[in-house]
């Protein structure tokens, strides 16, 4: 494991986003459920991506990639999202490398609050 969590915060994956993959803990902002979904890519954990996805937009299931490996995350922007609201919007750049060449993708996701903690619903 890296000295710093996969999302980028200067903490240990395990103290960081590793808690939220143990079940141990659960997102507090919509910016932390997206570190936590970047950081379950990192780790290639598809469990905790499908129980952080709302119901709705969900997948029956999901195959990642083992020749793509993520390499950082950029937050671009964010409204709403905290723990006073129930939606919010995180902008963000994810840089990976695929087959040894690098890349990278951009999304504004949707998140808001499914039985009392936030989901990933999509991109807009």
């Amino acid at each position: 494991m890296p000295a710093t969590c996969h999302c980028g915060l200067p903490a240990a994956y395990a103290d960081c986003c590793g808690r939220f993959h143990r079940g141990e803990a659960a997102a507090a902002t919509a910016e932390q459920l997206m570190r936590s979904r970047f950081a379950a890519f990192s780790v290639r954990d598809s469990a905790y991506l499908m129980r952080t996805w709302h119901p709705a937009s969900r997948p029956p299931g999901i195959d990642l990639e083992r020749k793509t490996r993520w390499v950082r995350l950029e937050i671009l922007e964010t409204t709403g999202g905290s723990v006073v609201h129930t939606e919010g919007t995180v902008r963000f750049r994810a840089h990976y490398v695929h087959r040894g060449k690098p890349g990278e993708m951009e999304e504004h996701s949707r998140f808001v609050r499914h039985e009392g903690r936030w989901v990933y619903s999509g991109a807009l």
